[in-house]
C-alpha cells in the first residue's frame, strides 16, 4: 500500500471527528491521505489537525490561487486512488447526487474518475427521508461504494440509522478498494462467488408464513466486501428491505425450495457462502385461501422438511465449489455445535455466531468463531457485521489463493 493515495473528504457533522482515527489507521497501513474538508467539516474538526495526522496539506477552498493556478482540484482526483468521504452528510450526497461543483469537495467528486467511498451520517429521520434513499439509490447507480451507516444513539440523542460507521470498518473497506485499485491486484479478480443471505419465507396460507428476523445485513455486507476486491458475487436473496450493494448481481426468492433452485442455477463458481437464515420446515399445503380463526379451534400445521442448502452445495460432485462455507447460528454451546455443523454439512469452514447477544441476530454487530476442518478454531472479537465482512472477505481471497 505504499505507493497508494486516499482523497478523504471531510463533511460537515459531529462525526467528523472520527476522521481523525481513520487517518490514523489508513497511515499505519501505509497508505498517503490527502484530507479535503467542506466548509462546515473545519467547523468540526480543524485542518491543521488532519494535516498533522496525514502529514499532508488539508485542503479546504476551491479558489485557493496557489492551487487552481494549476487546476488543484483535478490535480487531488488524478493523484488519489480511491475517494472516501468521511462523513457523507446528507446535503454532500444530495449535491454529489445532482452533479454539483460548488466547492472543492463537490468539485473533487464530480471530476473524479476512481472509485468512490462514502460513509453516511445523519439523524435517523434525515436518514430515512425519501430524498436521501434517492440520492443514495442515484449515488450507486452511478458506481458509489457505501458503508454503513450503523444503529445507535446519536449526537442529537435520538437512536437508530444514521451513525457513521467506525474508522476501522471505513479503513478496511477502503483498503479492499485499494487492493482492486489501478496498479494493483485485485486479489479475488476472475473468481465467481455465490453468496446467501436474509431469511427465507415459508407461506401457511396467502397473508401468513413461517418465517426469521434475520436482516441480511452480514450477508449484503460480505457480498459487498467480495465484490470490492474483484470477485463476480451472485447474491441470492430472501425478502429485504436492503439495497443491493454495488457490482453484486442479486437474484431475490422468497422460499428455500426457490433459494436452492436459484444457487444450483449459480454454479459453477469457486466458492459458495451459505448465510442466509433457511427455515428448517415449510407447510406440508399451504392453504389457498386465508385460515379464518375460530375460537378453541386453531388450524393444525403439518410441517415438512425442507432443503439443506448447505450440504447440498457441499456435496454437488465435479461442480462443488473449491471453497463452501457456511453460517451457524447458534444460542448455547457455540464452538461444538459449529464442529457437529462442520462435518454434519460437509463443507470447508463454519462461521459461528450466537444469536442470544443482543444486537447480532437483525442487529449492527456480530462476533464470531471460525471453525476449520483441520480442526482449526479462530476467534473474532465483537465488531460491526461491516468489519466482519471485510475481514472474512479477505479470508476467503486467502483461502482461493
Amino acid at each position: 500500500m505504499a505507493d497508494k493515495r486516499v482523497l478523504l473528504i471531510v463533511g460537515g457533522g459531529v462525526a467528523a471527528y472520527k476522521a481523525l482515527e481513520l487517518v490514523r489507521l489508513l497511515r499505519r497501513a501505509g497508505v498517503r491521505v490527502t484530507p479535503a474538508l467542506t466548509a462546515a467539516g473545519a467547523r468540526f474538526v480543524t485542518p491543521l489537525a488532519l494535516a498533522a495526522l496525514a502529514e499532508e496539506e488539508a485542503r479546504t477552498d476551491l479558489f485557493a490561487p496557489a492551487d487552481e493556478a494549476r487546476m488543484g482540484h483535478i490535480a487531488l482526483t488524478r493523484a488519489a486512488d480511491v475517494v472516501v468521504v468521511a462523513p457523507a452528510t446528507a446535503d454532500l450526497m444530495a449535491k454529489a447526487a445532482a452533479g454539483l461543483a460548488d466547492d472543492l469537495a463537490t468539485a473533487c467528486l464530480l471530476a473524479t474518475d476512481k472509485p468512490v467511498l462514502m460513509a453516511p451520517a445523519m439523524n435517523v429521520r434525515m436518514w430515512g427521508h425519501a430524498a436521501t434513499g434517492r440520492n443514495r439509490t442515484r449515488l450507486a447507480a452511478d458506481g458509489v461504494a457505501f458503508i454503513g451507516p450503523d444503529e445507535g444513539e446519536m449526537a442529537c440523542g435520538e437512536f437508530g440509522a444514521g451513525r457513521m460507521a467506525e474508522p476501522e470498518a471505513i479503513c478496511a473497506a477502503a483498503l479492499s478498494m485499494l487492493a482492486g485499485a489501478p496498479g494493483a491486484a485485485a486479489p479475488l479478480a476472475g473468481r465467481g462467488v455465490l453468496v446467501t443471505a436474509g431469511p427465507t419465507f415459508e407461506p401457511i396460507d396467502p397473508v401468513r408464513g413461517l418465517t426469521n428476523r434475520s436482516s441480511g445485513r452480514q450477508g449484503y455486507a460480505l457480498a459487498g466486501a467480495l465484490a470490492r476486491l474483484g470477485a463476480q458475487v451472485t447474491l441470492v436473496s430472501g425478502p429485504t428491505a436492503l439495497a443491493s450493494p454495488p457490482g453484486v448481481r442479486r437474484v431475490e426468492v422468497e422460499t428455500a425450495c426457490e433459494m436452492l433452485e436459484a444457487c444450483r442455477a449459480v454454479l459453477p463458481v469457486d466458492a459458495a457462502v451459505c448465510l442466509a437464515a433457511v427455515s428448517d420446515w415449510r407447510a406440508e399445503s399451504p392453504a389457498g385461501a386465508k385460515l379464518k380463526k375460530r375460537p378453541g379451534r386453531p388450524p393444525a400445521l403439518k410441517l415438512v422438511q425442507n432443503p439443506d442448502i448447505l450440504a447440498a452445495l457441499a456435496t454437488t460432485g465435479p461442480r462443488r465449489p473449491r471453497l463452501v462455507v457456511g453460517f451457524a447460528a447458534e444460542t448455547e454451546d457455540l464452538e461444538a455445535n459449529a464442529r457437529a455443523k462442520l462435518e454434519a454439512k460437509g463443507c470447508d469452514l463454519i462461521v459461528g455466531n450466537d444469536v442470544s447477544r443482543p444486537g447480532v441476530l437483525g442487529g449492527t454487530e456480530n462476533e464470531v468463531v471460525l471453525v476449520g476442518r483441520n480442526g482449526a478454531l479462530e476467534r473474532w472479537p465483537r465488531a460491526s457485521k461491516e468489519e466482519v465482512a471485510e475481514r472474512l472477505a479477505q479470508w476467503i481471497a486467502g483461502a482461493l489463493a
